[in-house]
């Protein structure tokens, strides 16, 4: 079977993105490709067909391939819940809370799940590319790893070893992952390729070449940086920045402030991308901008641990000021959780049992309990704009606020809760904002005019982008004989 490994010199190296680009490229060209990423650490997570989680960027590598997702493009994913804790997710279905130490006696089995999900991509593919998880030359880790060559030996597959040019050292890194490897691991890369590069190419010539007298690995190309990532789900909340863009006339303020166990702000790229709006990630310690025109309480792996976070910082007093004077608040999943009279997780679902209240802006509450809900939906705003989602989260929440639901989804009814007046509003679907008939219909109270793109054609651009400058950059030829694909059409 053909397949190659791409992994890197740490997190962030840009991985995720060089899959997916190698995936529309080798798309493009007429075969059947399937992304595989053995272990994922995220709590931006995406939802399959059959109501399964993976990480986000699978789910786009799956785009990227032109195919559904699968819940065995990600067997094993974790989202954490706290520092030492977190969620395990096998197959798309939660088995339960783990401890780092207690996730350790779960590998060998995790190994023959992940090689069982990789068999399963790879009978129905021309080609398949595998994601990387951090870096392989953390020794320590080696022992029991699924995530990196552990994989990578068990499943036969080959690696090509990325370096991160625009972070420094990217020389050190290369050449140090090679000399703390073992010689079996060493030996299981094929090739290394510089990312990210800005500037002239040909100022790099001697170091790459440094790079391959240090290591002995081909080159296989040097990555400029890449401008379309911007319009790319990110999985990491360490990329929250907003893209530069410009408008003429207003442009409305939308502020998020930035919890400590963030998940899904993804939701947030169509507005990002929209040059009508300012969006503004707030950072821990921050205030809120007295200008803002709509605040949103993103989701949360952790809801009960955020709102105590929420109030630590002092937000709840920003944002129930924000609300009296006139100003717009909308919670998505465990944002509108916290927009409620209480939050109560009786079981310790997300961690220690309890109860607190929250900000009390909708007239719900909601008690975490019960089987997780994960499912795409879609549905209709109440003036009647379609949308496209999914919901993934524990969690039920009642009272007389619901009257007024935000939308309904279509063969489940009406979802989330509106205030009296219009200004306040929660529900738990995610990516409301994709559809412009859904972004314009959220947004029109804001008075700006909205960009009629959905997120999904900027996506498929940017990954069609992606792949002409791959193909200019990369030695696809040397990659594709590296993989063992005996021809590629078009080539």
């Amino acid at each position: 079977m053909a397949s190659l490994m791409i992994q890197g010199c740490g997190s962030d190296v840009g991985k995720s993105t060089l899959v997916a680009g190698l995936c529309r490229l080798f798309a493009n060209r007429g075969l059947v490709v399937r992304p595989f990423k053995p272990q994922n650490m995220s709590n931006n997570a995406a939802v399959t067909a059959d109501g399964g989680e993976i990480g986000r960027a699978q789910a786009l590598q799956a785009i990227a391939c032109r195919t559904p997702a699968s819940v065995h493009m990600n067997p094993v994913l974790l989202k954490p819940q706290s520092d030492v804790g977190a969620q395990v997710v096998v197959q798309g279905r939660v088995v339960g809370n783990y401890k780092a130490r207690a996730f350790q006696g779960l590998k060998p089995d995790l190994l023959a799940t992940t090689l069982d999900s990789y068999r399963r991509l790879a009978a129905e593919a021309d080609l398949v590319l595998v994601e990387g998880a951090g870096s392989p030359a953390e020794t320590n880790l080696r022992a029991g790893d699924i995530a990196n060559m552990g994989f990578a030996h068990a499943a036969d597959v080959p690696v090509a070893l990325v370096g991160d040019i625009d972070r420094g050292h990217v020389i050190a890194a290369l050449a140090g992952a090679h000399l703390v490897l073992d010689e079996a691991d060493r030996a299981r890369i094929k090739g290394f390729i510089i990312n990210k590069f800005r500037g002239d190419p040909a100022l790099f010539d001697d170091g790459r070449t440094e790079v391959v007298k240090r290591t002995g690995w081909p080159d296989l190309g040097m990555v400029p940086w890449l401008p379309p990532v911007r319009f790319l789900p990110a999985e990491d909340a360490v990329v929250l920045e907003r893209a530069a863009g410009s408008v003429e006339g207003r442009r409305a303020k939308v502020v998020v402030p930035m919890l400590s166990r963030i998940a899904n702000f993804d939701d947030f790229d169509p507005l990002r991308n929209d040059p009508a709006i300012d969006l503004v990630f707030l950072p821990p310690g921050g205030v809120l901008p007295a200008d803002a025109d709509l605040v949103i309480l993103p989701g949360t792996k952790a809801t009960l641990a955020d709102l105590a976070f929420l109030r630590a910082n002092g937000w709840d007093v920003d944002i129930l000021a924000h609300a009296r004077r006139g100003g717009r608040v909308l919670g998505v999943c465990g944002g509108y959780q916290m927009l409620g009279r209480t939050v109560s997780d009786p079981d310790g679902v997300e961690g220690a049992p309890g109860s607190a209240a929250g900000l009390g802006l909708l007239d719900v509450e909601t008690v975490l309990a019960g089987d997780k809900t994960v499912r795409p939906v879609t549905g209709r705003l109440a003036d009647g704009a379609a949308f496209e989602g999914y919901e993934i989260h524990v969690g039920r929440t009642t009272g007389p606020g619901t009257a007024r639901p935000l939308l309904t989804i279509n063969g489940h009814g009406p979802d989330g809760a509106v205030s009296a007046d219009g200004r306040i509003a929660g529900g738990y679907v995610h990516g409301l904002f994709d559809k412009a008939s859904a972004r314009t219909a959220l947004l029109a109270p804001l008075g700006v005019a909205i960009d009629g793109q959905d997120q999904s054609a900027r996506v498929d651009a940017a990954l069609d982008e992606i792949a002409q400058i791959l193909e200019r950059s990369l030695d696809i030829a040397a990659i594709a004989r590296i993989a063992g694909l005996p021809h590629i059409p078009g080539a």
